[in-house]
């Protein structure tokens, strides 16, 4: 497992970062991000501390402003513990400062061009220049803004052409903005910021690993999914079912973790490792208890599995994911952080979802992506998980390839705004 600044330290990386820094003007310049679009999701959270501690290494001059949409749940205080010179927008007054203050606007990694509203308040009320980090586009879901999906489309490339650049965290959502007539001066694949993040919590982590048994390098992590996140299940959101979503979710939901369920299976009684069942989102622990430990023999849960009853937040995860082998299931975005530490990560997708899930295949992953609409993708699953243990050491090389590449990925992105903010 490589540490990510003594990457950036050792290779071209830190050499171009060293470069983008001399280029940079004396006056320090302003950047305004634009994310936190929740907190029931480790992902969610994690796409902030991601860019800004991609900023922070490549532009350290640069002073930071965080306008979020939410950062509830302890996340603003784990942010200014983090990145303690980092101004918080969190008031109409503190948003009007920003603009006047800000040079930049740059909005952060989503499903989509989450917060175009304020994009285009920002491009209207003070002119000056924003770009676009590793976003998804279009969703594959039916878009809010607009009842004709042809028209909300439209509007998004309106303000993506008029970006400084585009990053986007998939090459099919790249071909697709070209498709649609997208014409910023500057798209390319950049990867989800939430590769970068950093966030630890070691004591947390290391209280749940001696509660449960948990050994270094000896176990797994799995994360379950339904098609659809069962969002009228958590408490705050108050949202009625989605009647449709639910009936789908329940058609799916063996199907979908049957796979992943004989792979726990087959780890158990082939290797001496564990397996740690955990969650992403506020959802996802009932659905591991359900979908996969209650339909496991009750001599292989009581041996070597363990069930997390409850939510955590990023920082524990990762300090987890380090401690693991690797994670393997239907979700993304702790996958993506396992990588971004160097950690080997297996993603089951379908059609359901947006196309995030092929930047496995943009980082040379395309083998541990696995489309559970593809019956010849499912049955590699329990093989490859199989392999992931058995032969570790090569899938933790494989993993660090990667690793690499996206922070080559990054120093570019960095390079570009970096011309941005001398031009």
């Amino acid at each position: 497992m490589t540490d990510r600044r003594t990457f950036i330290k050792q290779s071209g990386a830190g050499l171009l970062a060293a470069c983008i820094g001399a280029s940079m003007p004396k006056q320090p310049k302003h950047i305004l991000v634009r994310s936190s679009w929740a907190t029931v999701n480790i992902g969610d959270i994690a796409h902030t501390p991601g860019i800004l501690h991609i900023l922070s290494t490549h532009l350290p001059q640069a002073k930071l402003y965080l306008w979020p949409s939410k950062i509830d749940n302890g996340v603003d205080q784990i942010l200014r513990s983090r990145f303690p010179g980092l101004i918080i927008v969190d008031t109409d007054a503190k948003r009007r400062e920003a603009f006047q203050t800000c040079d930049f606007l740059l909005h952060g990694s989503g499903a989509s061009l989450v917060a175009e509203r304020d994009v285009r308040k920002w491009s209207v009320e003070t002119e000056k220049p924003y770009g676009i980090y590793g976003i998804t586009f279009p969703p594959k879901k039916s878009w809010k803004t607009t009842p004709e999906p042809a028209a909300a489309i439209s509007s998004a490339v309106q303000v993506l052409s008029k970006a400084a650049f585009v990053f986007f965290r998939d090459s099919k959502s790249l071909a697709f903005a070209k498709t649609k007539g997208c014409s910023s001066p500057i798209m390319k694949f950049g990867p989800d910021a939430a590769f970068a993040c950093d966030l630890r919590d070691d004591a947390r982590a290391k209280a749940f690993i001696e509660q449960h048994d948990l050994e270094t390098k000896k176990f797994f992590c799995c994360i379950p999914r339904l098609r659809y996140t069962p969002s009228w299940l958590i408490p705050d959101k108050k949202r009625k079912i989605d009647l449709v979503k639910h009936a789908r979710n329940e058609q799916m939901q063996e199907h979908d973790h049957a796979p992943w369920r004989e792979a726990i299976m087959r780890i158990i009684k082939e290797t001496s490792y564990k397996v740690l069942l955990c969650p992403e989102d506020q959802t996802q622990m009932q659905v591991g208890k359900d979908l996969l430990y209650d339909r496991l023999p009750s001599k292989i849960q009581k041996s070597r599995v363990v069930w997390r009853p409850n939510y955590w937040l990023t920082g524990e995860a990762v300090s987890i994911y380090r401690h693991s082998l690797g994670l393997f299931g239907n979700e993304m975005h702790s996958p993506i952080m396992c990588i971004g530490q160097g950690i080997p990560a297996l993603v089951g997708r379908w059609k359901e979802q947006t196309t995030k899930g092929f930047m496995w295949a943009d980082i040379g992953l395309e083998d541990w992506l696995f489309d559970l609409d593809n019956p010849e993708d499912i049955d590699r699953i329990v093989p490859t998980v199989i392999d992931m243990a058995l032969n570790n050491d090569a899938f933790q090389v494989k993993a660090v390839g990667a690793q690499k590449l996206v922070l080559a990925k990054q120093a570019m992105t960095m390079e570009i705004l970096a011309n941005e903010l001398v031009g």
